[in-house]
């Protein structure tokens, strides 16, 4: 009897003790995110060696009666198989990547230590740089490897695995001429190889503005004039049809609460000093909401809609998941897009070792899922994907393989293929716009 209970014992013991490793493993996907969230029927992908179905469209080009443009959906036709993509599936993409065959050096790859603005937080973590190309400022290692931006066979295979997810825009980071981030080079000019790249796969590309020193107004008036201007007739220049028919570029503007409401009215309200409505250079302009302020700033401002970037659940009031219901009713009640960002996951630590606090783990994929179902209930028009190649923040869906250094031990997307994140986008588009077609019965 002693004996049984004994055995009886240690079987309770293992058995706690595996309950709670899988709930630690499972704690980022809080707050109050669960599994249960997840439509009826939609399970994780498949394993290493199946395939995933594909549904296919009976026309080329199909646009439900009364959608706006950004709900096209054009499907591809090879000898082996026919592909949509769907141009309300916005994906956001970075080409501050560089390498030595391409450009000379490592640009990113090699990303600096954020120190802690805090010295005495900061002087318990390590500093300098990454060392390309076995140490790399990610916490995933590229199956491409540290690239070049500037690779045209890069830019080819990433316009493939953007197909593959069926994201329709890609949503450029840009910097206007001769100004890039603090830790790379300027890029504009790799700009309409990008364009060429996206045109060849049906790709549209819209423009993510990003608060470069300086950034006012003023020069926001500038850079949109100089974006029209220069790509507004390459057939993968971007437009959006509004609700009263108009078909303009959209422009995302990060951070842009940086700049005061009155500043932007000048630009976005019909009265203002210096209007871009009504004009040639009129636009769709999408505000970051980080703050629950940010609303009615956003409104002030002029813009036409908001959306969330960030892919970490409950780092941000806009970046919280279950915050998205109230933004959207305060767009809807002021005539403004709501556009949620849904991400796979966020780890930074490669860069910002400071703060895993922010560490959100994709648990297999369920991450990915909860946040994609969590945007398509509350019925928004367009859904963005934070992000395609963000590397350092660990939000990429692109394709990823495992790998170990001396000095390092990459995450990867292991039991699953590289292309895990790319199969989990293709299914939720097909699944967004499938609803779309009840929402509008």
């Amino acid at each position: 009897m002693a004996r049984f209970r004994k055995k009886a014992c240690v079987a309770l013991f293992l058995f706690t003790l595996f309950i709670f490793g899988t709930m630690m493993g499972l704690r980022t996907l809080k707050p109050s995110d669960g599994f249960s969230d997840l439509a009826p029927g939609l399970d994780l992908m498949p394993m290493v060696g199946d395939r995933m179905e594909r549904r296919s469209a009976s026309k080329d080009v199909v646009v439900s009666p009364g959608q706006s443009a950004s709900n096209t959906k054009v499907v591809l036709r090879n000898a082996d198989e026919e592909r949509s993509i769907f141009y309300d599936v916005h994906i956001f993409y970075y080409v501050w990547y560089g390498n030595p065959q391409i450009d000379g050096k490592y640009i990113h790859w090699d990303h600096v230590l954020v120190p802690h603005w805090d010295p005495k937080i900061a002087a318990s973590y390590p500093k300098g740089r990454h060392t390309p190309p076995e140490d790399i400022g990610s916490s995933f290692y590229p199956e491409l490897g540290p690239y070049s931006s500037r690779d045209p066979a890069v830019l080819e295979s990433h316009m493939k695995q953007l197909g593959a997810a069926a994201a329709g825009v890609l949503v450029l980071s840009w910097y206007p001429p001769g100004l890039a981030d603090d830790n790379g080079e300027p890029m504009e000019d790799l700009v309409p190889a990008i364009m060429d790249a996206a045109h060849r796969h049906s790709i549209k590309v819209a423009f993510h503005i990003q608060p470069y020193k300086g950034r006012t107004d003023h020069t926001v008036h500038e850079n949109v004039k100089y974006i029209i201007d220069k790509y507004g007739n390459h057939g993968a220049f971007y437009r959006f049809k509004t609700s009263t028919g108009k078909i303009l570029p959209m422009f995302y503007i990060y951070d842009s609460y940086l700049t005061p409401p009155e500043s932007w009215a000048n630009l976005l309200n019909p009265s203002g000093s210096h209007s871009l409505r009504g004009g040639a250079y009129d636009g769709v302009f999408i505000g970051l909401l980080v703050e629950e302020r940010h609303k009615h700033d956003i409104l002030a401002s002029g813009f036409d809609g908001m959306y969330t970037y960030f892919a970490s659940n409950g780092f941000s009031f806009g970046s919280s998941h279950q915050n998205w219901k109230a933004a959207k009713a305060f767009c809807d009640s002021n005539n403004l897009l709501f556009v949620p960002s849904a991400g796979p996951g966020y780890i930074d630590t490669s860069v910002r070792p400071w703060n895993n606090h922010n560490t959100r783990n994709r648990v297999n994929g369920r991450y990915y899922e909860t946040a994609l179902q969590a945007a398509l209930s509350v019925r928004p028009e367009i859904v963005t994907i934070t992000s395609f190649n963000e590397w350092h923040e660990g939000t990429q869906i692109e394709r990823a393989v495992p790998k170990k250094t001396v000095s390092r031990h990459y995450l990867d997307y292991q039991p699953h293929r590289p292309d895990l994140y790319l199969e989990v986008t293709r299914k939720w588009a097909e699944e967004f716009n499938k609803e779309k077609e009840q929402w509008l019965m």
